[in-house]
């Protein structure tokens, strides 16, 4: 039934999209503007009590109980641990937003701040590390682990409902049980769609400026079913072969791409602003964590930090899951500081190198990388690219980036969707996972002919909120199931 009911609710918003897109995207726009206005506060809230709950976890005595029997070893080596949980959760998204956010910051602050100023490009990178940094890790971090306990120290099956299993019990088991597994397989459609539709858009932008292919549905339609075809094979490969291969080459060629830029970008001003955009996002995180604006009703807060809370709570399902899949035989306090610490810290350095040489190019050579990402947003990084030695070719690897980041992530999330509809089978059917691999595909062209990145924020937000509930019962039930097994 849970399969049948997600999947006939998925291909309903599918019909809808294709039958009458501007209304799909005007309704998405009116729900998401009463969601943001009574409920901003909420993901807000959640998403700083969820970092805490990791950390206190990662540190109490419950800390040293493995994920699995007590002399078991990790499956996987720390490298491709490490390599398959970033790919999974990050992905599109950095690359795209690499250089755009910090440029958009720096032109559109919040609170007021004057645009195009030196604090405003202060204020651009702490965001950004902000929004990359702790807070998203910890929620997949909260959800992978609840899973790899039931899973491997419980032997449970691999479901978000069999997280709540030492709150409810049984009843984790009957009709609301398959509540929640629904939420899990809708929050991970579209928020894996939004992602899909990034990538379509930054691919087809990279391909413009490079080699002056048109910019339009049409092409990035194409992108999308090309590269579902690549991501169906490798989904169908299984995890060894598929992910974990393709994993280990986004963490070299995005090192890679880090490294290059670095070398032939303006290194001193990078390693500067890396300092002290460290240091403003650790001062100030409890602040920015909190902060709303109910009196002035600055936009800013919902355009960019609720969408972004709600957009990594609607890959944590999927993305916790997979992390969870890949993590048997560690423990809680290893899996809890890997999974949070490791990545932030190369999101941190990946912003510090891309958005701070695409703000220095900005202030202080005057190269105006700004126009360019407020005519295409897609295009920033390789307009940023093109002013350093050898510019063509980092930007063509930066395409390839893309593209592998875009498989692995449509990869992972078509394994677990048909985990959660498959009763939790660990190696679920072929034939499953390439259904769902054109579902997704199919939703993120809903999404683009929609409205575009707007259409896929608003999704994301609304699907986001009912299963913050759903997270904070299982901060509930994996305190409540290890102290029970301490004592």
């Amino acid at each position: 039934m849970v399969f049948y009911i997600s999947m006939a609710i998925a291909l309903g918003f599918v019909v809808w999209g294709f039958i009458s897109p501007t209304t799909l995207g005007s309704t998405a726009s009116l729900v998401l503007g009463g969601i943001v206005d009574q409920f901003g506060w909420v993901y807000l809230v959640t998403a700083l009590g969820i970092l805490l709950f990791s950390l206190f976890i990662a540190f109490s005595k419950f800390g040293k109980i493995r994920l699995g029997e007590d002399s078991e070893k990790p499956e996987y080596s720390n490298f491709a641990w490490f390599s398959m949980l970033f790919s999974a959760g990050m992905g599109i998204g950095l690359v795209f937003w690499g250089v755009a956010e910090p440029m958009y910051h720096y032109l559109q602050p919040p609170l007021g701040i004057t645009p195009e100023s030196a604090e405003s490009a202060v204020m651009a990178m702490r965001f950004s590390f902000f929004h990359w940094g702790f807070h998203p890790w910890a929620m997949y971090a909260v959800v992978g682990l609840a899973l790899a306990y039931v899973t491997f120290r419980k032997k449970k099956a691999c479901l978000i409902s069999s997280t709540l299993y030492p709150l409810l019990g049984e009843k984790s088991k009957g009709a609301f049980g398959s509540f929640v597994d629904i939420m899990a397989i809708l929050v991970t459609i579209f928020g894996v769609a939004t992602s899909l539709g990034l990538g379509a858009l930054q691919v087809n932008g990279g391909l413009s400026y490079l080699f002056g292919v048109p910019v339009g549905y049409v092409t990035q339609i194409i992108i999308i079913v090309a590269i579902t075809l690549l991501f169906v094979l490798s989904a169908t490969s299984g995890i060894d072969k598929g992910i974990k291969t393709l994993s280990n080459a986004n963490i070299a060629l995005a090192t890679a791409i880090m490294v290059l830029v670095l070398l032939l970008g303006p290194t001193s001003f990078i390693f500067e602003i890396f300092t002290q955009s460290l240091g403003g996002y650790v001062q100030n995180i409890l602040e920015m964590s909190l902060r709303i604006t109910p009196i002035q009703k600055d936009p800013w807060i919902s355009a960019w930090t609720i969408f972004y809370w709600a957009w990594w709570i609607s890959w944590s399902p999927f993305v916790g899951t997979f992390i969870a899949r890949i993590s048997r035989g560690r423990t809680i306090k290893e899996f809890v500081l890997g999974v949070l610490v490791l990545p932030a810290i190369f999101c941190f350095i990946w912003f510090s190198v891309l958005g701070g040489t695409a703000l220095n190019f900005e202030i202080v050579e005057g190269l105006n990388i700004s126009e360019a990402v407020l005519t295409d947003i897609s295009t920033g990084l390789f307009a940023t690219l093109s002013h350093i030695p050898f510019g063509s070719i980092i930007s063509f690897a930066a395409i390839f980036l893309i593209t592998t980041f875009f498989i692995t992530s449509a990869d992972s999330a078509t394994f677990v969707l048909s985990m959660f509809s498959s009763k939790g089978d660990l190696n679920p059917k072929n034939s499953v996972k390439i259904l769902w691999g054109v579902v997704q595909s199919m939703i993120a062209i809903v999404l683009l002919i929609s409205g575009g990145l707007s259409a896929m924020q608003s999704i994301s937000i609304i699907m986001a909120l009912p299963f913050l509930l759903i997270v904070v019962l299982m901060c509930i039930s994996i305190f409540k199931a290890v102290k029970e097994e301490y004592n």
